[in-house]
């Protein structure tokens, strides 16, 4: 290109900061809609440290995995649900605070799930039909930037309450507060141009890109709408109008089929590179490293947190110059890089665990010791990690933690005697003089993610699909998206306990290596392109390797005559 990628970015920038500042309308519109990316970032990170103290307040909860795994992801189940019946809707048209037990909690997550799921594929969507294609990546990146800071907000509010009566109620419960904010600012919202365009509102549409467009691209842009929409009709004439036979006619068109390919691929593998098990689970990853403090715990996931915010900006500055092929392909590199070496550093952390003392264990007396060590033939080999893999504690020397400690059961009594002898009482991960490089690591793992695999998979997803299917594209890829994010979130604990932090990180990059190949080989680059030059993409078929895409039948047939 003339001028080289320094002159391009400059250029594509200058593009997005005019388009922006010229028109306030599309900010609004897009900032507006995002705050539903806002309620998504915050309540899928607020439950990380409120987990924490819940985990206090009721001793099932802590004494049994699969409780804490169920209250962590039943907001996940929710948002499935919603996620499919947004994408249906699309087309067509502070409960927890107060819980006084584990299953109130379940239902609420649950609730705000559904919540969460539908704003999850209808905030990119509306801001992708309302975007001019030039700069549509970075406005719809908004809404990744904003989820990302959802998250950093519901970490510095979780912080801000560790010393606060109730503590977790009011992590849960602030929540309330932006969920009316969007709702006021929801109804000042006019309904996407192509969507009004679609119901034969030709006049409103025109109004709206009248605010959104350039006077010279209007016309382009309500022709291009014209010929889709004539094209819908035509289909619909064919296919019907039931959920049922919209259905059968997605799948039985090849763009559709070729596109679902793509979405749903991008969304799985963002979920299984493991970034939802941060965070949901950030502050508890960071105790596995050896930091014993809920409250250093928390405020070490804020930096974490804050560098998610600081990629969704990079992709914003990026997506619209490089693409989102390439972002994706680069993102999953660094990301399979960092999920090894936090494989190493957490194997390293547990061989050289502190070991056990076994006169110092037996000096709390029989009724505190660890039941496990009791029985066990041999302690000899018995360390830090070995003694909470049996569900018991770590009560670290007074002479420092790394020495030789007391294995005990792990229960408030108990952990109330070692406090009371100033020792530090480890049950999540055992101290670690390399835990600090297991939290730097973390944060490049984020780092590495945020600018890619965070934002790209949603913005690829708001145009792929054909307009007559893109509410049903997109809640398919949703849907697919949130069942990953379920069944990550479902397992991870259970995954921790039985391959232990260094085992399950190999796997998610394992599971890395397998979403880098099959993005590279099914999805393909829609920088720049208007959602009809998308389709007809699609429809000519993607080649990875960059040969010429092989002719639609229909061209063949043109060919021959």
């Amino acid at each position: 290109m003339e001028g080289g990628p320094e002159a391009a970015s400059k250029q594509e920038f200058t593009e997005f900061w005019k388009r922006a500042t010229s028109s306030p309308y599309i900010m609004r519109l897009a900032l507006s809609a995002g705050i539903g990316g806002l309620l998504f970032g915050y309540d899928t990170g607020v439950i990380s440290g409120a987990l924490l103290y819940i985990r206090e307040d009721f001793v099932e909860v802590d004494k049994k995995l699969w409780l804490q795994e169920v209250i962590v992801s039943m907001a996940v189940a929710g948002a499935i649900i919603g996620a499919a019946l947004g994408g249906w809707m699309n087309d067509m048209l502070g409960l927890m605070a107060i819980a006084p037990a584990p299953w109130v909690l379940v239902v609420g997550r649950i609730l705000v799930g559904f919540g969460v799921g539908i704003a999850s594929m209808t905030s990119p969507l509306y801001i992708s039909e309302a975007s001019p294609a030039a700069i549509r990546g970075a406005l719809v990146c908004i809404n990744g930037l904003l989820i990302t800071f959802g998250q950093f907000l519901s970490y510095l509010i979780n912080l801000a309450f560790t010393k606060t009566p109730g503590t977790w109620r009011w992590m849960l419960g602030v929540a309330g507060l932006p969920a009316v904010v969007q709702f006021v600012l929801m109804l000042t919202l006019p309904e996407s141009p192509r969507w009004l365009y679609n119901q034969g509102k030709e006049n409103e549409s025109r109004k709206i890109l009248e605010k959104i467009y350039r006077a010279d691209e209007i016309e382009g842009e309500i022709k291009a709408m014209r010929e889709a929409v004539e094209q819908e009709k035509q289909e619909e004439g064919l296919i019907g109008q039931t959920l049922g036979e919209k259905m059968k006619a997605a799948f039985s068109n090849v763009a559709v089929r070729r596109g679902l390919y793509a979405g749903v691929t991008a969304q799985v593998a963002q979920q299984f590179v493991g970034i939802n098990t941060v965070m949901y689970y950030s502050p508890t990853i960071v105790q596995f490293a050896g930091i014993a403090s809920k409250s250093t715990a928390l405020a070490l996931s804020l930096v974490t947190s804050g560098l998610n915010a600081v990629g969704s900006i990079l992709s914003m500055l990026c997506i619209d110059k490089y693409g989102r092929r390439k972002l994706m392909l680069l993102s999953l590199i660094a990301i399979i890089i960092c999920l090894l070496t936090l494989t190493g550093v957490f194997y390293q952390a547990a061989t050289t665990a502190p070991p056990i003392d076994n006169v110092d264990t037996l000096s709390f007396g029989a009724n505190a010791t660890c039941q496990a060590y009791l029985d066990a033939p041999n302690v000899s080999s018995w360390n830090c990690m070995k003694c909470l893999k049996a569900e018991c504690a770590f009560c670290a020397s007074t002479g420092g933690n790394h020495l030789p400690g007391a294995c005990l059961a792990e229960t408030k009594e108990v952990r109330a005697v070692c406090g009371e002898q100033k020792r530090v009482w480890f049950s999540d991960g055992c101290p670690s003089k390399i835990g600090v490089l297991a939290v730097i690591v973390l944060g490049l793992y984020i780092l590495a993610y945020s600018p890619g695999m965070g934002s790209v998979p949603w913005v690829l997803n708001s145009e792929i699909y054909p307009l007559r299917f893109r509410g049903i594209g997109g809640g398919i890829a949703a849907v697919s998206n949130w069942c990953a994010n379920l069944i990550v979130s479902l397992t991870f604990l259970s995954l921790i306990h039985a391959l232990g932090a260094a085992g399950t990180f190999l796997l998610f990059a394992g599971f890395s290596t397998i979403g880098l190949v099959a993005i590279y080989l099914l999805v393909p680059e829609t920088k720049g392109l208007q959602f009809e030059e998308v389709e007809k993409l699609l429809q000519k078929g993607f080649n990875p390797c960059g040969c010429t895409n092989p002719k639609t039948d229909e061209e063949k047939a043109s060919t021959s005559n």
